[in-house]
């Protein structure tokens, strides 16, 4: 949760006054991967060889192929969330992809066939309402803090704008529900007698070629290696951002193993409200009633739900 928090504080820091990136964004999902790769590969020969994992390469290419799926829909929504923060602050950008919270509920008891609950279904419900009524504003003040737009077609509505980001936070809440669900199958599926770090190998390989043909699709392959502008990848701003999701991915491939994608997005949505309890106690940022109202819903969402889980 503290890792999800930071990645959107430092997005948002590293942009320009004009909310723009003086750096290519794709390259540096990309050089996240290879970092991740390089994290995963370090672990894994810390017990075992490295021939030991060309070996684990080559019998399980079947499990590296299967892995394109999810690492190509984690490729568009690692490079969304560069778009969508450059277009939304991060509270509201939080709070548009709480809507994940149902749609996983309904990929997870598809995928797996195992039938939600009543009760379950309640409390993901109560999760994403919680999430919404953070953002009325029941005091007569603004809650929402939306980057102003200069496109004309763009229609201003009670505090956020109807744009084509509203398109792409759907989609990139699309790709988050799916890529979770359909990773977690395959850790516990196809991938479950692979070793997790050979696995995370097998992700990130994926996402590091879907990258590069995002790249290759703007025309940007090599001009995005050339000296310039590697430069203004390689600053400090922007290489925190890199180990930070880098981190991200390493430990949501441990909690997808050992946990499952409805805890991984209840933690997710209780980003927000950490966020507004953080802000209030560093910045001073006052804490209005719908607020405590939100964490209330919250609060019991996530009881209601440990009192009955997914079963394993």
């Amino acid at each position: 949760m503290v890792l999800f928090i930071n990645q959107g504080i430092f997005v948002t820091a590293s942009q320009s006054s004009n909310s723009a990136y003086s750096y290519n964004t794709v390259t540096v999902v990309l050089l996240t991967e290879v970092v991740k790769l390089v994290v995963s590969i370090v672990f894994y020969c810390k017990d075992n060889s490295v021939s030991s994992l060309v070996k684990e390469v080559q019998n399980n290419s079947r499990v590296l192929l299967l892995y394109f799926v999810p690492a190509f829909l984690y490729c568009l929504y690692n490079n969304l969330a560069f778009v969508n923060l450059s277009a939304f602050d991060p509270t509201t950008y939080y709070l548009l992809l709480q809507f994940r919270v149902v749609v996983t509920g309904i990929v997870f008891q598809i995928l797996f066939k195992k039938k939600l609950s009543s009760k379950q279904w309640l409390s993901l419900i109560l999760l994403t309402a919680g999430c919404m009524i953070k953002q009325i504003d029941l005091t007569g003040s603004n809650t929402i803090t939306v980057k102003p737009s200069e496109d004309p077609a763009v229609i201003e509505t009670q505090g956020f704008h109807l744009s084509i980001n509203l398109v792409f936070i759907f989609v990139q809440t699309l790709c988050s529900c799916f890529a979770g669900v359909y990773n977690e199958y395959l850790l516990k599926g196809d991938g479950a007698d692979v070793n997790i770090f050979v696995q995370n190998v097998f992700m990130y390989l994926d996402s590091i070629v879907c990258n590069a043909g995002i790249l290759l699709c703007q025309g940007n392959l090599f001009v995005a290696f050339t000296r310039d502008a590697l430069g203004s990848v390689f600053q400090f701003k922007v290489i925190i951002i890199m180990f930070n999701n880098a981190a991200i991915g390493i430990i949501t491939s441990f909690f997808l193993k050992n946990l499952n994608s409805i805890l991984k997005t209840f933690a997710s949505a209780l980003e927000l409200m950490f966020t507004a309890i953080l802000c209030w106690i560093l910045f001073g940022i006052p804490i209005y009633i719908n607020t405590i109202i939100a964490i209330s819903v919250v609060s019991y969402a996530v009881v209601l739900y440990s009192q009955n889980p997914v079963q394993q």
